[in-house]
């Protein structure tokens, strides 16, 4: 969505992970993704292998809306609400959406941990459009994918929840017109050789 917003002109290619294309692996080896590969020429590439880093890259080349203000206050709002989700909530979302591979404790409890954050969330857009005031920010689409995930795991549950003002600003993000246009499906990436690693 940042790649969409700040009107990059991009290559997509679509991996399934348990099918790795060695161009991916060359680029980066922990085979993880996204991977956004920048290359200047064959000499000079860099690369960026996390989803925030990759964001901010983005709207430091163009942010038409302001997604990153220039107040510092608001910043340090914006990135203490990433590291949140970050640091904690991705945890319990993947705790309670694999909640399988961590038979310590019930997916409810898991829920549970997670709730914290939507709460807070909650609370917050009580009182404003957005997460960090009445303007979209990076805050909004940098945690909006974790949210909709912590959402489908069990959709009858987030519906019925007492998240109301949550459940419209995701409801809100998944209608908007950048969400739609990047969520379009793409045939899977594979190398033509597997043996050439500069793709």
């Amino acid at each position: 969505m940042a790649l969409a917003y700040s009107k990059q002109t991009i290559e997509i290619r679509e991996i399934i992970l348990r099918k790795k294309p060695g161009s991916m692996l060359y680029y980066s080896p922990k085979g993880t993704v996204p991977i956004l590969v920048l290359k200047s020429s064959k000499r000079d590439t860099r690369v960026i292998e996390e989803s925030l880093e990759i964001m901010i890259w983005a709207i430091e080349q163009n942010d038409p809306d302001g997604w990153w203000p220039e107040n510092l206050t608001q910043q340090d709002e914006i990135k203490q609400l990433i590291k949140l989700c970050d640091d904690v909530f991705k945890t319990h979302l993947d705790h309670y959406k694999y909640a399988d591979r961590h038979p310590e404790q019930s997916a409810a409890h898991y829920r549970q941990l997670g709730e914290v954050f939507l709460s807070r969330l909650d609370r917050r857009l009580s009182k404003t459009t957005y997460l960090c005031g009445q303007y979209l920010s990076l805050a909004d689409m940098a945690i909006f994918p974790f949210i909709r995930q912590f959402a489908h795991v069990d959709k009858t549950w987030f519906e019925k929840s007492a998240y109301k003002y949550l459940q419209a600003w995701l409801d809100q993000h998944l209608k908007s017109e950048i969400f739609i246009a990047v969520m379009k499906k793409y045939a899977p990436w594979q190398d033509v050789d597997q043996t050439i690693l500069f793709p």
